[in-house]
């Protein structure tokens, strides 16, 4: 962790004039991107807040994260001590924090790599000794595993989460240096914080070394993956996530074998914003290859504190071959409008589920998005009912082509999974919204990291 030495420091770069270079898709994009190209000449990327009026983390004091960081309280790191000691630096005060490079999560405290295998040393965990142990024609079906390889399971677990886990304090900004920054394998949280912003980074393959099986789960069990690569969880509120990317890459679950007849899967959501967190925009970023994207709200009880809660803005992102949860929502008014959603048949290592999830007393308003799907996918999969009652679509387009999402829905759905019309809010926290056959060509090349203070250090 770095403040001055090898490390340009990017806040004097980007206030020189004319040394930020940005892609020339965002300068010359109409609309909320050219507005924050303009905020961008004016402020170095690390200094900028959230605009008003620009979602839900607009509200109540805003969105600043560490803009006002004093000189002392701004880092440069390229590894992940140096990641967390400057998020233990300077108590509560604001800071900056610049990666550089690609940060992995499964490291040591020297640096050096750590494996799977390595998480697994000591514990007696065997995962041959499991899949033997648990095969339901032996094991049965009707209760979850429970013996010593499991005990070793979860004990090899606790190793790695110990390693990936990381919190972002109250009063942060992170941001890549360029846009190549990253940081891998980690399963990063906003842990009842407040005031963070996260912007111009890739955040990758936050893989579970250890999936659990649990033969309850639907109709012929499930291997479930512990690790998002981002959650805002406990109470979190006011949160920017911007020009970021969101990948299982460089490693899919479609590569994973078959246990039990049912994929091994390593990976679990994107981001997640659950347990009574709040007020939360997310802009600009790409998500992409991966299954479960955005879970809001944490179960279909009431008691984590969701209920009145869990407002969140989904806007000009893009989700490329995904598979569902974008959003999938309890509770929670969450607006999501001028995204685009492209799904590809071919050669794609994640299979389309559906893109919106209506649950439990959810107030999901989804206006002029854009939808590319291929042959065989069908317009009344976009949505799926989780035992939601409502929802809006307004002027989405598919195949540029505006279509009634919920009228299609429910021309497909059985009488009492209909959705009527939510009637109940509409959202007022925009930048301007465009007509949904332009997003498309507006999101082109604009979205994800892709700011730059003249190359990688």
């Amino acid at each position: 962790m770095r403040k001055h030495g090898k490390y340009l420091a990017i806040s004097a770069t980007l206030a020189v004039a004319g040394a930020m270079v940005i892609s020339p898709q965002a300068v010359a994009a109409p609309g909320p991107l050219a507005d924050a190209a303009a905020q961008t000449a004016r402020t170095p990327l690390e200094r900028q807040v959230l605009a008003p009026g620009d979602g839900w983390a607009s509200l109540g004091p805003g969105t600043t994260g560490g803009s006002a960081a004093a000189d002392a309280n701004v880092y440069d790191v390229s590894t992940k001590a140096e990641l967390q000691a400057a998020f233990a630096s300077a108590g509560s005060l604001p800071k900056i924090v610049r990666v550089h490079g690609t940060i992995s999560a499964n490291t040591a405290e020297d640096g050096s790599p750590i494996i799977c295998e390595d998480y697994a040393a000591g514990t007696g965990f065997s995962l041959e000794q499991y899949l033997s142990d648990f095969d339901p024609a032996t094991y049965g079906t009707g209760q979850e595993p429970d013996g010593p390889q499991e005990t070793a399971r979860r004990a090899a677990a606790g190793k790695q989460a110990k390693s990936i886990r990381i919190d972002i304090p109250s009063n942060t900004t992170i941001v890549g240096a360029t846009a190549h920054s990253a940081v891998e394998g980690a399963a990063l949280r906003i842990n009842g914080a407040t005031n963070v912003i996260l912007r111009n980074l890739s955040f990758r393959d936050s893989a579970d070394c250890f999936p659990a099986w649990d033969p309850t789960d639907g109709d012929e069990g499930n291997w479930n993956s512990e690790y998002d690569l981002l959650q805002v969880i406990n109470q979190s509120t006011n949160v920017w996530i911007d020009h970021s990317e969101f990948t299982d890459a460089p490693h899919f679950d479609d590569e994973q074998p078959l246990y039990f007849g049912r994929p091994y899967q390593v990976h679990d959501g994107a981001v997640d914003v659950t347990n009574g967190s709040d007020l939360v925009t997310m802009s600009f970023n790409r998500f992409a290859d991966h299954d479960k994207l955005l879970l809001i709200g944490s179960t279909d009880s009431p008691t984590r504190g969701d209920p009145g809660k869990l407002r969140v803005t989904i806007h000009h992102n893009t989700f490329e071959n995904i598979g569902q949860r974008a959003p999938r929502v309890r509770y929670g008014h969450v607006d999501v409008y001028n995204n685009l959603f492209k799904e590809s048949a071919a050669n794609s290592p994640v299979p389309y589920v559906y893109t919106l999830g209506a649950g439990i007393e959810s107030h999901l308003y989804a206006e002029a998005n854009a939808f590319i799907l291929p042959e065989g996918v069908n317009t009344a999969g976009i949505i799926s009912r989780y035992k939601g009652s409502t929802i809006a679509t307004v002027k989405n387009a598919v195949n540029g082509k505006v279509v009634d999402l919920r009228a299609a829905y429910n021309a497909a759905a059985t009488p009492e999974n209909q959705l009527a019309n939510d009637t109940s809010w509409k959202p007022t926290l925009r930048t301007k919204v465009h007509p949904a056959q332009a997003v498309p060509g507006i999101l082109n090349g604009t979205t994800g990291p892709i700011y730059t203070a003249g190359g990688t250090p």
